[in-house]
């Protein structure tokens, strides 16, 4: 968990336990900006800059990946089985390897939900966004306005995955 998302969850809970701001958090909880991560860009198979913004609007769901992660490549099919399930959510794969590698490996496991390449940047975008050390897989669900709503670091466990998305909805 970000230090953003524990404050702001802070703030929310000390507030409503104490009757404090209630309304008023509730009104203008839903202006609250998108996380700073949808300010990135990064490159699909073909090089083409895909700007996540465009994800803005429905739930996303994000996971950091690379080819050469046992977990990475068993939980694929579960998530491309999700992403089918829930066409209202958004699923992208962000790569922590090469745009070679993950072509590679897209001609033997196909997913289809979009896969980007962010290289070995990934990590610290990885960190960024509350996973310290950096291990994969690592999935986080932001919410239609673009904020952190659940992390999940290593294999996604997919009942506990899909009873979360059916409840977004």
């Amino acid at each position: 968990m970000t230090r953003r998302v524990f404050l702001r969850q802070a703030v929310a809970a000390a507030a409503g336990a104490a009757g404090l701001l209630g309304p008023f958090w509730q009104a203008h909880a839903s202006v609250l900006p998108p996380d700073s991560f949808y300010a990135h860009s990064f490159p699909d198979l073909q090089g083409t800059q895909t700007e996540l913004t465009q994800y803005l609007g429905k739930p996303l769901v994000l996971n950091f990946w690379a080819t050469w992660c046992p977990p990475c490549v068993k939980e694929m099919p579960d998530l491309d089985a999700l992403h089918k399930k829930y066409p209202d959510i958004h699923f992208v794969g962000l790569a922590v390897d090469t745009a070679k590698n993950i072509e590679r490996f897209n001609q033997k496991v196909q997913v289809s939900y979009p896969l980007l390449v962010a290289g070995h940047g990934g990590i610290k975008q990885m960190r960024s966004l509350g996973n310290k050390n950096g291990g994969l897989p690592f999935t986080v669900v932001f919410d239609e306005k673009g904020r952190i709503s659940k992390q999940i670091l290593g294999q996604i466990k997919p009942e506990e995955l899909d009873r979360y998305l059916a409840g977004l909805g």
